[in-house]
């Protein structure tokens, strides 16, 4: 369980002896590749555990960061009113394979995601400036935040437009260059390419979700060029055909709100953010064991946020249960990486029809006839 943790800080452990050369940093996994916020994150754990050797803090600091993220989450799921009660049991208590990821692996994705929520509650607090600030600092702990950045820029042009959503853009871009400065000024396409590799290759042996294909068919790069191109095409028909609820075309979206003919139906926020990410994860090249907190604790609400009788809880419950159970299957197995995408598969069909928008209602025509007048009436 040390392996990560170990091989953090000695990523952090070249910056912190002054290597400002983002391909020297490396550890005993490998190369860094995480961008900038990872590293002042991590640095600043270093240092606190004195120099990654006190372990047992780390995990006692990686608890406090586990319930503030439970806390994060919990006042999401308030503001939206969509998840019955008995359903946080399940997101507490209920996944071994999170509380590992947590308090036992010590890995950067709780950090990112911790990061995320607390942007979100911003969002729904209409602190948007600042929401994109922290997004933008969870995107430079690891890249997987990104999978959130469709919706994000779906809510930026519907509430903006083209015009007001630049600046919040901005933000976010400002942000990575700032954190990223001291890394850019020494070697800026090292930087860039290590931290923001966007073609590295995964392995075969730590695939959670593509182990029965053959590995020759997982390496190859035009299995990638179609998941990302299924990937597009999810969020182009979730942006026009679920996100997208006036009856203007989308482009009007790029339009200042005061100039739209009809008023946009107020947007779930969290529904555009989650599903958006949810797109990506069903759509990743490979998902590795840490990936389960991408989008763990956005599940309930993905099987929740559509209307739902009394006889349809326990199959929701049940799918959560097999999930978890593929998480927990170690190695993963030809019928534990189809049953997750089985699973993913329901929920996006839940999410497809559930939401969809109701019928235009054709009231009929009045009739010419006058209307029968009673006796009583005369």
């Amino acid at each position: 369980t040390e392996i990560d943790w170990k091989a953090y800080m000695e990523e952090v452990e070249g910056f912190a002896n002054g290597t400002l050369d983002y391909t020297q940093l490396k550890g005993g996994t490998g190369p860094l590749v995480y961008p900038a916020g990872f590293v002042y994150i991590f640095l600043g754990l270093y240092y606190a555990t004195d120099r990654g050797t006190d372990i047992r803090l780390a995990q006692y600091l990686f608890a406090g960061l586990y319930l503030l993220n439970l806390l994060l989450v919990f006042r999401i799921y308030c503001r939206t009113n969509k998840v019955p009660p008995y359903v946080f049991f399940f997101m507490c208590c209920a996944s071994y394979r999170i509380h590992s990821i947590f308090v036992l692996r010590l890995f950067n994705d709780p950090v990112a995601m911790a990061i995320l929520f607390l942007a979100i509650n911003l969002f729904l607090e209409e602190h948007w400036s600042w929401g994109c600030l922290l997004f933008s600092l969870a995107v430079s702990v690891k890249m997987n935040i990104l999978l959130f950045g469709p919706g994000l820029l779906f809510l930026l042009l519907q509430r903006f437009g083209l015009l007001g959503c630049i600046p919040k853009l901005c933000i976010c871009a400002l942000l990575q260059v700032v954190l990223g400065l001291p890394f850019l000024l020494v070697n800026p396409v090292g930087y860039l390419t290590r931290s923001f590799d966007l073609g590295r290759q995964f392995q075969f042996k730590w695939t959670v979700n593509w182990r029965f294909l053959p590995e020759e068919v997982f390496q190859n790069r035009a299995f990638h060029i179609i998941l990302l191109l299924a990937h597009l095409a999810g969020l182009g028909l979730f942006a026009l055909h679920r996100w997208h609820r006036s009856k203007e075309s989308i482009l009007a979206l790029l339009k200042d709100p005061a100039e739209r003919k009809h008023a946009s139906p107020p947007l779930t926020i969290v529904f555009v953010l989650f599903s958006s990410n949810f797109l990506g994860v069903c759509c990743s090249r490979s998902l590795h064991y840490q990936f389960y907190v991408w989008y763990f604790h956005t599940l309930p609400y993905l099987l929740w946020c559509t209307p739902t009788t009394k006889l349809a809880h326990m199959p929701k419950v049940l799918l959560l249960g097999v999930i978890e159970l593929c998480w927990n299957t170690y190695p993963s197995t030809v019928c534990s990486s189809l049953s997750l995408h089985i699973c993913h598969g329901l929920v996006l069909l839940q999410l497809w029809y559930g939401t969809a928008p109701p019928p235009a209602l054709h009231t009929p025509p009045p009739s010419r006839r006058p209307a029968a007048i009673s006796k009583k009436a005369r």
